[in-house]
């Protein structure tokens, strides 16, 4: 049990004065122009719940669920309500008061604490896009039944290598060229499963940078839980994680998905009282950085474009609000030979991945990617680089449902 009782956050939620400054900023409001989909929207959803005036029921899960966690809402807030984290806790009693669906007791409980279950699922999953039996499963409708869009969210990757990066790079010990770095891997589902030329070219890069590069054997570093109320589920991943990435031998930890390095950065939160859990998740969460850090630490930097290409990049939602590393992707891509940098309008707008977001909000999730690719069009970029395997997964889905001939890749891949 998640055990949540947002009515202790009634001070922060009566912060918000309903001046609307957050609908100029949430996607999913620009998308439908519903009030409940917007940040004042939502806070007013959890004030009537906690003054009485509205019951916990089923009725309410789609305000609860229907938002991003993008955190743009906060941004434009004069007050900053921390809507998302509010969000977060009300779907904890929420799930305290209605329930899991099985279908994340699955994944929470059973696969993501497990790469090895994971792997196996994974390869399944491969068999099914692959051999085209997911497109019947889909035709028969027998994907509905894990959830109303599953069926149509299918489509969105494109294919699955039938072997996870883990296999390919072997986790372990590897040698580097540089000095004295000691750099800790952190390899996330998404690289590990789908992304995995972002994978190979990290790796490339760290062995260059470091004096060893470990690849580690951690699992799901808990966001998705976290995102869906699960804290408990959270919890026991970080836990699972923190007694591999605590160890005194690593001087730095990367991970080359932004989303998997904002919340390693904030596993603090996690364990809030005092104790080795807490000490752990400190250390942790010092010594990790995303890769876009990384390399914008680099001295020199060299893009393997060739011939020159124009580029333009997306910001992550967990970069650019949850790490604040905004102005960094531009001065990398400014740096290299054989790039011209053409900045995206709405930039750091969320492109409607949002994780698992899509696969279970697809009609609201295409519609924030359309504004994407419309500003991507505008851009005329060859190249869509991002930090984030959800992003890369869902834009790219975006530029072929677009008909477009932008390629979408990991700033990793540019440089090396």
């Amino acid at each position: 049990m998640n055990r949540t009782d947002i009515s202790k956050y009634y001070d922060e939620i009566s912060h918000c004065n309903r001046c609307g400054f957050c609908q100029v900023a949430c996607p999913i409001f620009r998308s439908t122009g519903h009030e409940t989909g917007v940040a004042r929207g939502r806070l007013a959803l959890l004030r009537a719940i906690i003054e009485g005036r509205l019951e916990w029921s089923p009725e309410i899960e789609a305000p609860l669920f229907d938002c991003l966690l993008c955190g743009a809402c906060t941004a434009n807030c004069f007050p900053a309500i921390p809507t998302s984290d509010l969000i977060i806790k009300a779907r904890a009693q929420y799930l305290d008061k209605v329930g899991r669906k099985s279908i994340h007791r699955l994944l929470f409980d059973h696969l993501l604490p497990y790469p090895r279950r994971l792997h196996l699922a994974a390869r399944a999953v491969a068999l099914g896009k692959n051999t085209g039996i997911a497109d019947l499963a889909q035709a028969l409708g027998l994907l509905k039944i894990f959830g109303r869009d599953f069926a149509h969210a299918n489509q969105i990757v494109e294919q699955f290598p039938t072997r996870p990066l883990r296999d390919k790079v072997k986790t372990g010990a590897h040698s580097g060229s540089g000095h004295s770095l000691r750099i800790g891997y952190f390899v996330g589902c998404g690289v590990d499963i789908i992304s995995q030329d972002a994978g190979q070219a990290t790796l490339r890069l760290l062995r260059k940078i470091g004096k060893s590069v470990r690849v580690l054997e951690n699992c799901c570093c808990g966001l998705p839980a976290w995102s869906y109320g699960d804290l408990k589920a959270a919890r026991k991943l970080a836990r699972r994680n923190l007694s591999i990435l605590a160890a005194g031998d690593l001087d730095v930890i990367v991970t080359d998905c932004s989303s998997c390095a904002s919340f390693l950065k904030h596993y603090p939160q996690l364990f809030p009282e005092a104790g080795t859990d807490q000490k752990k998740a400190a250390a942790v969460s010092e010594r990790t950085k995303d890769i876009v850090q990384l390399i914008h630490s680099m001295e020199a930097v060299t893009a393997a474009a060739n011939p020159a290409v124009t580029v333009t990049y997306h910001h992550p939602c967990h970069a650019a609000r949850g790490q604040g590393l905004a102005g960094e992707p531009g001065d990398i891509l400014n740096r290299l030979s054989g790039v011209e940098y053409r900045p995206l309008a709405e930039a750091d707008w969320c492109c409607g991945g949002a994780g698992s977001y899509a696969f279970a909000h697809y009609e609201l999730s295409q519609q924030v990617l359309d504004r994407k690719m419309n500003n991507l069009k505008e851009s005329g970029a060859d190249l869509l680089v991002t930090s984030c395997p959800a992003c890369i997964m869902h834009l790219s889905y975006g530029v072929r449902k677009h008909g477009l001939g932008t390629r979408v890749c990991h700033i990793s891949e540019l440089i090396f």
